[in-house]
């Protein structure tokens, strides 16, 4: 028997299909990728599906093959994966949301089989996926990377430090020459840290309530990692600031009060960028000096 693949069709529909996927799963781990890592991580596994119709020999073995490898590289070229158990859970919810999708594609086929025909034709089968795309996206849970409670892991010259912290939208702190996202610890949890008195000072314009313009000490921390919803996120050089007050961001909530406030900036590649291009690059006394809120 005798088959014609159309290369450029089979790449895009795998491409975009695999697109679908990925931005499913990105919503359940804080949105940590950008639009360029999963455009590159969906490319990857459409060219690894396409591979093994290079080269003669059996099916079953070069498809699944190709769909190991796909999977594995699009996981990892889209996502910060740090070590197996994070490898693991997103590996389980790209496959939870390809059965999903798969399974709802082919009741669908077998419901209709009147417009089976148009149905499992190339934009047939990207139209089914875009229709279960947006109702997975509609109806599936979220990790919001804008207000959420997480443990926070601080590291700096071989001390580690534990805290809980909040991820807060409210937060919209940068640091003024940089542009760069900036979270807020407690003295408390500062003076533990920094036992030499914190070199590599930053003046943090802020403004709040009750306070219309002020100065925070800011500081580089050399690692920080965050722990939420069984994954874990890892960052170098992150700016913090230290605020001379107790930090209690669900005090309001009756939950247990936080020591750390997280920019969430610092989830999205291009939040450095973003913020430095409401920045003007001169000094803290600039006019924006009042923009930055707390």
């Amino acid at each position: 028997m005798h088959y014609e693949l159309y290369v450029d069709s089979l790449f895009l529909i795998n491409f975009i299909m695999n697109l679908y996927l990925l931005m499913l799963v990105n919503r359940t781990v804080a949105r940590s990728a950008g639009p360029g890592r999963i455009l590159a991580g969906a490319a990857f596994g459409a060219v690894c599906f396409l591979v093994p119709f290079l080269w003669a020999g059996p099916a079953a073995p070069k498809l699944l093959g190709g769909i190991a490898a796909g999977t594995m590289g699009m996981l990892c070229i889209t996502f910060p994966v740090r070590g197996l158990r994070m490898f693991l859970k997103l590996l389980e919810r790209l496959l939870l949301y390809s059965f999903g999708t798969g399974g709802a594609m082919l009741f669908l086929v077998r419901c209709l089989p009147g417009v089976r025909t148009y149905l499992t034709g190339g934009l047939g089968i990207l139209g089914m996926g875009g229709v279960f795309y947006l109702l997975f996206r509609k109806t599936g849970r979220e990790t919001d990377p804008e207000q959420a409670i997480c443990t926070a892991v601080l590291s700096k010259d071989g001390r580690q430090r534990k805290a809980r912290a909040l991820i807060d939208s409210g937060n919209s702190l940068v640091e003024p020459v940089s542009g760069r996202p900036v979270s807020i610890v407690d003295r408390e949890l500062f003076d533990s840290l920094w036992k030499d008195g914190g070199e590599g000072f930053r003046a943090i314009p802020y403004h709040s309530i009750g306070k219309r313009k002020g100065i925070l000490p800011g500081y580089l921390l050399p690692r920080l990692q965050l722990e939420m919803d069984g994954m874990k996120y890892v960052f170098t050089d992150i700016y913090i600031a230290v605020s001379g007050e107790m930090i209690s961001g669900t005090g309001d909530t009756g939950a247990e009060s936080v020591n750390m406030i997280i920019n969430p900036g610092i989830f999205t590649e291009e939040g450095g960028r973003k913020g430095r291009q409401n920045e003007r690059h001169n000094d803290s006394e600039s006019d924006n000096t009042g923009q930055d809120a707390v």
